[in-house]
């Protein structure tokens, strides 16, 4: 007796389903449970390839037009529903609990792509790495797989049209997958063998292809081989041989999802999980009551193979959510998290999957499911981009209740200057664009002695004056040019602890750049992190172990090695007559205050180290890098120090906010209401001649 599911259901399969996504779900609940869980989906992939095969198989043949609508209906009908039920939850609760921030800043797209199938393209243009931090906390970055499976949906149907016409249509369907499958390992060992290329490596469809063609090639060659002997051979002839396959088949894919590396996959560590998967597969298809087949077909593992997709589906936005909430880093929040899946993936199955399987199935022709398919998908979607557009009204999140005083973007600014339009513009440079900003028509008054050009350089604090430099600019009447680059500080005082290559020619492109446009009289100002970071968007760091690095003899000669360079650099400007002005260090904060001013965030364990720091503290952190500052001021002839700690800080402490304001977005960044109050003090320094 085989276990044939071109015949019917085949419980083992469930079984293996299950272990797929528990292999999964653990994973995404601490890598370190189960490190290569991951690699249940490419078991996934293999089992649907063979699935779908096996259900196209034992349908009667079609002319080409039927037989596409029919396997595009019953694709609909499996996937849509449950897909679609999961994503406008999803799109509302994130609406309502995530702000927009680094961390989340891919998610609306995500979300809004997976009801199309492109989720996994997303997520490649925006390089999302999966095993990077920033994936957790996107609530639909778990779709890249159905995307890929969707897509191979629309190829598969072509493929396999003539397998159903039978006769050497059949070898020829064969011929087709496996040369697919070649070109598509042979992608797969390229992009992986580049590092450049793993996000593209993991996510994208032509490296993916092969893992659903195996089960593809599984199935038609299981059958070819059948019709070819005429027979099935019983499987008491070879019961042993296929009990012993299926044995090591699953040792073997137990080994897979323990040892399975990041970065390795889909090749060559995705290898191993297909090998496994199929070797399952086809022991079980000859001897289906061998003892891991009566273990893979128990009640509780086919149970869990039933819901397997409302699992998957479900599992990973309800972990995101607890991470930008309440947390899921105690094991009462992972029970929680747990159970909630469980019961969202049941009610899923219950009340979304089953009824489109069922006689729900039967009212519509194919034609008509494939229409109402799409409708539904196309309305969801355009549902969901409205819920987006209408966050800041939705959202419980202050921070996006509040956008003008957190985000210092500072796109409205030229409403609060009457009469005045604010020009924004690029500038092409050798390291990319320069970004600048200018008053246009203009009635308010010019201040004396302000610079004609401000030339702002430095790494994402840089960036994040956006809102400062724009009201500069309509303050002053300068042309601002703002050069950013995140983690490239110009100045940082941290290359001894790191220095990066790209960096360096980047920083030396702006420099040349400024070096081509500045006159005498224009000021460079130079704005960048120059401590550690006593937080970041997802993790803390221990600030006595930071205190004492900064104040380490490694870190002093290396801020002042960094130093002589920066004079060395910025040398000729200054003696030029361009003015070099230096931010001194902002204060840095235990926690970032984005993630932690909500009543359902507070008590997340990233919040756990408060949202002020000691002034004294702070003033005894950063000084070493005053120091090495001070040192480079004195080197460059009329350079000065801009310090921001005197408005940011009362005088006892830092604080995250002032007032019921925010003074910071995360961990070191300026909001829009601290961008404001720079605002003077800054205008204030660039209007100081030097001596």
């Amino acid at each position: 007796m085989t276990a044939d599911p071109s015949h019917g259901y085949v419980p083992h399969i469930d079984g293996l389903r299950a272990i797929a996504v528990l292999a999964v779900i653990l994973f995404h609940l601490d890598p370190a449970w189960l490190p290569g869980g991951f690699t249940g989906v490419d078991v996934f992939f293999v089992i649907s390839g063979f699935v779908v095969s096996a259900s196209v198989h034992r349908l009667p043949p079609l002319p080409l037009r039927p037989s596409l609508q029919r396997f595009y209906s019953r694709r609909l009908r499996r996937i849509a529903p449950a897909l679609v039920a999961c994503l406008l939850v999803s799109g509302v609760a994130s609406v309502l609990l995530i702000p927009q921030s680094w961390l989340s800043e891919a998610s609306d797209m995500t979300g809004l792509m997976a009801f199309v199938g492109l989720s996994n393209w997303v997520l490649v243009g925006v390089g999302s790495d999966y095993f990077a931090p920033r994936a957790e906390f996107n609530p639909f970055t778990h779709t890249w797989s159905l995307g890929v499976e969707e897509q191979f949906y629309l190829l598969f149907p072509l493929l396999f049209l003539a397998w159903s016409r039978g006769g050497r249509g059949r070898r020829l369907s064969l011929g087709l997958f496996a040369l697919a499958s070649m070109l598509s390992i042979g992608h797969a060992v390229y992009a992986g063998s580049h590092p450049e290329q793993a996000v593209r490596a993991f996510y994208a469809t032509s490296t993916r292809f092969w893992q659903l063609g195996a089960g593809v090639l599984l199935f038609q060659g299981l059958h070819l081989r059948q019709h070819d002997a005429g027979s099935v051979p019983a499987p008491g002839r070879a019961r042993v041989a296929w009990s012993l396959l299926a044995v090591a088949a699953l040792v073997a894919l137990g080994w897979t999802l323990w040892s399975a590396r990041a970065g390795h996959s889909p090749w060559p560590d995705g290898l191993w999980a297909v090998l496994a998967s199929a070797g399952l597969l086809l022991a079980l298809h000859f001897h289906p009551r061998a003892l891991v087949g009566r273990l893979l077909s128990s009640a509780p593992l086919r149970r869990i193979g039933l819901l397997s997709y409302s699992l998957y589906l479900w599992h990973w936005p309800v972990f995101v959510l607890m991470r930008w909430t309440v947390g899921l880093d105690t094991p009462g929040q992972r029970v929680f998290a747990t159970l909630l899946v469980a019961v969202l993936a049941w009610a899923s199955w219950r009340w979304v999957e089953r009824p489109f399987r069922g006689p729900l199935a039967q009212r519509l022709g194919a034609p008509r499911w494939v229409l109402v398919g799409v409708a539904t998908l196309a309305l969801a979607g355009g549902l969901q981009a409205l819920l987006y557009w209408q966050s800041p009204h939705l959202s419980l999140s202050t921070v996006s209740r509040h956008p003008l005083d957190w985000y210092p973007d500072g796109e409205s600014v030229a409403t609060d200057y009457p009469g005045c339009t604010l020009q924004v513009g690029k500038e092409r440079f050798e390291g990319g664009r320069a970004r600048t900003f200018s008053p246009g028509d203009c009635v308010r008054p010019v201040p004396a002695g302000m610079p004609r050009n401000v030339f702002v350089a430095g790494d994402s604090h840089a960036m994040a004056y956006n809102e400062l430099l724009r009201r500069l600019a309509l303050e002053t009447g300068a042309t601002v040019w703002q050069y950013g680059r995140g983690g490239c500080p110009q100045l940082g005082l941290q290359e001894w602890r790191w220095a990066s290559p790209d960096c360096q020619a980047y920083d030396a492109a702006v420099r040349a750049d400024i070096a081509r446009r500045a006159a005498p009289g224009d000021v460079v100002l130079l704005v960048s992190l120059r401590v550690p970071r006593l937080s970041d968007q997802f993790i803390l760091f221990d600030a006595r172990e930071q205190r004492d690095s900064e104040h380490s003899e490694q870190g002093y000669a290396g801020r002042a090695a960094e130093a002589e360079r920066a004079i060395a650099d910025w040398r000729p400007l200054a003696d030029a007559g361009v003015r070099v002005v230096l931010e001194a260090p902002k204060p840095v904060l235990p926690a970032p205050p984005y993630r932690c001013s909500d009543r359902f965030n507070a008590a997340n364990a990233v919040c756990r180290n408060g949202l002020q720091v000691q002034r004294a503290w702070m003033e005894d952190y950063r000084a070493p890098a005053l120091v090495a500052l001070q040192q480079v001021a004195s080197g460059l002839p009329g350079a000065v120090i801009w310090d921001p700690l005197p408005i940011l800080c009362d005088a006892d402490a830092c604080r995250a906010q002032r007032d019921g304001r925010p003074l910071f977005f995360d961990g070191d960044h300026l909001s829009g209401y601290g961008n404001r109050l720079l605002l003077p003090s800054l205008q204030a320094t660039l209007a100081t001649r030097p001596r």
